[in-house]
């Protein structure tokens, strides 16, 4: 079993940062591929950003150039620099974790999930 804990989520004006950070613990070594999620009220959760252990990654376009996935394997962390928030980045950010194909996998293939953080961005 493996527990992912999100941390750093708060509120910030738009053309502001965070940086989020994900812990993992348990049985880590099933874990390949983690991400970062979002879910905004009334809407579908998307893929933020992707990162393999070998450090291959993914980003969905509206954040591209704008936040910055990275990961820490000795310390079984990830984490997502955000920088110049956009009021349409609000949204409930979670941590995914899992064996999976790699960062263009889908979210269905993620085992483990963190509860998540709460970012909102005020216009």
């Amino acid at each position: 079993q493996v527990q992912l804990v999100e941390s750093g989520g708060g509120l910030v004006q738009a053309g502001g940062s965070l940086r989020l950070s994900c812990a993992a613990s348990g049985s880590i070594f099933s874990i390949n591929t983690m991400a970062w999620y979002r879910q905004a009220p009334g809407k579908r959760r998307e893929l933020v950003a992707a990162v393999t252990s070998g450090g291959s990654t993914n980003y969905a376009d509206s954040v591209l150039g704008r936040f910055t996935i990275s990961r820490d394997n000795a310390k079984n962390a990830v984490y997502l620099q955000m920088n110049s928030l956009k009021p349409e980045d609000t949204a409930g950010y979670y941590c995914a974790g899992g064996g999976v194909r790699g960062p263009f996998a889908p979210d269905y293939e993620y085992d483990y999930w963190g509860r998540g953080t709460q970012v909102t961005v005020s216009s």
